[in-house]
């Protein structure tokens, strides 16, 4: 039986927003679909592939990759690489392709961190793993402190201007060495585009460290991962942890962290978004879309039905002043 070719929702960019990211021409979907989790060798292809169908019948053109993200490393690309090949190499001008490289990919010396041979060879790796000939953005996935700043950053501006990517992007880095890269960059005439960190309800140390702040003033983008806190802003630790939740695998989330006071917390949080029509996800995922500077969050799924849930959110991302004060007091966040 020969499978029908993947056909996409003619109507797929009448719902979604895009938001401008920094000071640039690109426009990215405030949903971006992340491939940390669920699109590594130990899910089905059938399972992803329904995922990314999803996401693009949706609108959301921005997808989020790295190096490592699988299990195995290298596994979620090549996933990726697979489903580009069977449904998306006709659509290939309508995505916006992010990978990254900093962490652990590789044995021995040069498969790490932040010098000059890790990044070009990373990412000519992940190339042929996804089957493209540039990304459209590459990031150093995090700050290097061994290795001269002016490599790394040089590295970068290098893999721009041979066609390798579009654009750069920094991710986790700290507040100074962000500052600095920016302005290298743009002595460079390669202006960085996004800077990606973490930023949910319960951890703003983005916001409260003036790493979104810096970005947003030197007119780069800003993504946010882990908007839903690695599912605890979701309805699913409501009453407890439930049997095969990513806090039983204790990879990322850890049993422990899922404290009485926390599972309150949760139930709080999810009461205020039923007052607002919104599952726990949906409020999360919109509170974070409706802090200043954010220009996409980047959402993970193991369904499509959870990811059309969660790209909803964007109906709703007006938040009373009220509704903020709620939100602030059961995420233990103190106001001066």
């Amino acid at each position: 039986m020969i499978e029908p070719l993947y056909s996409p929702d003619e109507k797929r960019y009448e719902s979604m927003q895009y938001a401008r990211s920094g000071r640039s021409g690109v426009l990215l979907s405030r949903i971006s679909l992340g491939f940390w989790h669920n699109f590594g060798a130990t899910v089905p292809l059938a399972t992803a592939r329904d995922i990314m169908r999803c996401a693009f019948d949706n609108g959301v053109v921005s997808m989020d990759l790295a190096n490592n993200y699988g299990p195995p490393y290298g596994s979620a690309e090549e996933t990726f690489g697979e489903i580009f090949r069977k449904d998306f190499r006709p659509y290939r001008d309508e995505l916006f392709i992010a990978t990254k490289a900093g962490y652990d990919m590789w044995p021995g010396p040069y498969g790490n961190w932040g010098s000059r041979k890790y990044l070009m060879a990373s990412l000519d790796q992940s190339l042929r793993r996804m089957g493209l000939d540039y990304v459209d953005v590459f990031y150093s996935h995090r700050f290097d402190p061994d290795t001269p700043v002016e490599e790394t950053l040089t590295a970068l501006v290098d893999i721009v201007r041979q066609g390798k990517a579009l654009y750069i992007a920094l991710s986790k880095w700290p507040r100074e060495a962000e500052e600095a890269a920016y302005r290298f960059l743009d002595n460079q005439g390669c202006h960085c585009l996004l800077y990606q960190d973490r930023l949910n309800i319960f951890d703003r140390s983005s916001e409260q460290s003036g790493r979104l702040k810096t970005a947003s003033d030197a007119g780069v983008g800003y993504i946010a991962f882990s908007p839903l806190a690695q599912g605890l802003l979701t309805d699913r630790y409501l009453n407890g942890i439930p049997e095969g939740s990513r806090a039983t695998q204790g990879r990322f989330l850890k049993a422990e962290q899922i404290t009485q006071e926390i599972i309150e917390r949760i139930k709080t949080l999810s009461q205020i978004a039923a007052n607002r029509g919104q599952t726990l996800a949906q409020m999360a995922t919109a509170w974070v879309l409706n802090r200043p500077g954010v220009t996409s969050a980047i959402v993970g799924c193991s369904s499509a039905s959870q990811l059309r849930d969660t790209i909803s959110s964007i109906d709703r991302l007006d938040f009373s002043e009220e509704e903020l004060r709620l939100i602030d007091a059961a995420a233990g966040i103190d106001k001066v």
